[in-house]
């Protein structure tokens, strides 16, 4: 187990109701995309935006604070970023940029995977992947008929640049056991 403390220009926490999503950006994959994601999330963009479109066992997508998949942030779109199959896959906890047809116009919209999905490899930017918290992503509420289109969504509670909280490791001179007088 390593030492390290994720940092935390390259760590986002997604909160949510049931708990903290870890997510690590990837800017060696992508550099503008996860430095987009990490831009909005310090200013606290997604903070109370919506899970609008969750299809099971495909993925979960929020970041259009409109909530109706059409919405994005003031800046500009992005050119595309396309990670080679070679490079990355999109797997179980892969988080990637959602766009139109157009593949340069990615701008805040984002997607959780629940499953592998060869089809967008190569075709969708990837930016991170989630390193702790899938049990969270699994627990976002489902939408109905083949757009996942949510009703009455779980929402993004606030999503943030951080660290993780790292757990000590046993014999680290923290003592677990409760007091006896407690």
């Amino acid at each position: 187990m390593s030492d390290a403390t994720p940092a935390t220009d390259t760590t986002l926490l997604l909160e949510t109701k049931d708990g903290t999503i870890t997510i690590e950006l990837l800017p060696d994959l992508a550099p503008q995309h996860a430095e987009r994601i990490r831009t909005l999330a310090a200013r606290g963009f997604y903070d109370g935006t919506p899970f609008h479109r969750v299809i099971e066992g495909f993925m979960a997508q929020g970041g259009d604070p409109t909530g109706t998949g059409t919405g994005g942030s003031d800046l500009p779109d992005l050119p595309a970023e396309f990670t080679p199959p070679g490079k990355a896959r999109f797997q179980r906890g892969t988080c990637g940029m959602a766009r139109t047809n157009d593949p340069n116009s990615a701008n805040s919209q984002f997607f959780i995977m629940f499953a592998p999905a060869p089809s967008l490899d190569g075709q969708y930017t990837i930016w991170g992947r989630v390193t702790s918290g899938m049990d969270i992503v699994d627990r976002i509420k489902r939408g109905s008929g083949s757009n996942g289109i949510v009703r009455e969504p779980d929402v993004v509670k606030s999503m943030r640049p951080g660290a993780a909280p790292v757990a000590p490791e046993a014999g680290s001179g923290v003592d677990s056991t409760p007091a006896a007088d407690a």
